[in-house]
């Protein structure tokens, strides 16, 4: 490492969960694939690097050290070859577009519009407690089978699950420096062991049309059922990303949009453009922002940076998805930018499995709210303050409104 990339070894888990901006920016400039110490493993920041070493046959999933801690194994962001071409034969059925365009609209809808039920005559809220997050994970909750499991105890989950995982701050010698707070994961695995247990026992006794019943069921010989241990693993990711990230999106996108009034207004006059606002917010705030990685199989080159075999590297999605290379003025919420892809859900054989699903819980949330509260406005009083490193998403988004 040069004396000119020194401040590398500066770089504290703080800044990278509450502004990881600047630092991103730096090693996009100087260092697009750079060893940070406090992460214990190096990160790619460009989207010329993220998408190169996500589609490369020179490298392979790896789950981070955090991530491997939290979720256990196989989970299906972390394998490769014929366990992950199953895993991915499990959970796919479900979330292909003509699958998810046969039930989205009667299971999203009524989720949405139960919710706002609740506070549209309060004239203020919280729109990340009230409605993004409890519409997001009611919607796979239910998706799951798991809707007799409370909306507060889904979103309980994924919050102490992502507290676990992006638990990834280590020491000189590769040790995480902080082992109690993966105490708040183990707690919610327990419980969530609690609950789904009997409902796998049903279910292999009783299949079901639900997500999970498929899971067990789907590919195995007649009177066979997918190990519980086995599945466990991507329910987990499942209960923290799929669970989260509808919601991190929304939210997200309602932020950018409130920050342009005209818009705004624009979204509200045509909800036509509701997807397109979701996109730019995705890109804008990526939900995934650090929680993937990829280990090198050989010796190879990205970016003109050698990387030897058996070097991790994480990928910063939300680092390339504000590359000045791609994106003009990409700090900036812009709806109105000319459509480029964007890397939120990644990319490879590893991109995410429920990208038509979360766009549609997104369009349908927000067709929701914006018809039944269209004069929202950003209550100034309360500053929109983002959070995370591996996962980010505003923690709360306050809104008042005429009744």
């Amino acid at each position: 490492m040069t004396s000119t990339l020194s401040w590398i070894d500066e770089i504290t888990m703080t800044e990278l969960e509450r502004n990881p901006y600047p630092v991103y920016e730096r090693l996009r400039a100087e260092a697009p694939v750079a060893f940070v110490p406090v992460l214990g493993a190096f990160v790619a920041s460009t989207a010329e690097a993220c998408h190169a070493i996500a589609t490369s046959d020179d490298f392979e999933a790896i789950i981070t050290p955090a991530g491997g801690r939290t979720f256990g194994h196989p989970a299906i962001i972390g394998v490769n070859g014929d366990i992950h071409q199953d895993l991915r034969s499990m959970v796919e059925p479900a979330l292909q577009p003509s699958e998810v365009d046969r039930w989205i609209e009667d299971l999203v809808r009524p989720i949405a519009r139960r919710y706002l039920e609740g506070f549209e005559n309060d004239g203020r809220a919280d729109l990340v407690a009230r409605y993004c997050e409890p519409v997001s994970v009611r919607a796979l909750g239910d998706l799951l089978g798991l809707k007799d499991v409370g909306s507060d105890t889904l979103r309980e989950w994924f919050h102490k699950l992502s507290d676990s995982f992006t638990n990834a701050e280590v020491d000189d010698h590769g040790e995480f420096t902080d082992q109690e707070r993966f105490a708040a994961g183990d707690a919610a695995k327990a419980e969530i062991r609690s609950i789904v247990d009997p409902l796998i026992d049903h279910w292999i006794e009783h299949p079901d049309d639900s997500a999970m019943s498929h899971w067990l069921h789907d590919g195995m010989p007649e009177g066979q059922t997918r190990d519980r241990e086995y599945i466990y693993p991507t329910l987990y990711v499942f209960l923290l990303g799929a669970m989260q990230e509808p919601g991190h999106a929304m939210s997200s996108t309602l932020a950018g949009l409130l920050s342009r009034p005209e818009q705004f207004e624009a979204v509200v006059d045509e909800p036509g453009l509701i997807p397109r606002a979701i996109a730019e917010g995705m890109r804008w705030t990526s939900p995934i922002w650090s929680a993937t990685a990829r280990i090198a199989t050989r010796d190879t080159t990205v970016s003109g940076v050698d990387i030897a075999a058996g070097t991790v590297v994480i990928l910063s999605y939300g680092s390339a998805n504000h590359d000045t290379g791609k994106y003009d003025a990409p700090t900036e919420y812009d709806m109105t930018r000319p459509p480029l892809p964007h890397l939120a859900f990644g990319a490879g054989n590893h991109a995410c499995a429920g990208i038509y699903f979360a766009n549609h819980v997104c369009r349908i949330g927000l067709e929701e709210l914006l018809d039944t509260i269209p004069n929202l406005e950003r209550d100034t009083n309360a500053d929109v303050e983002f959070w995370g490193w591996g996962f980010r998403g505003p923690t709360a988004l306050h809104v008042t409104w005429e009744v």
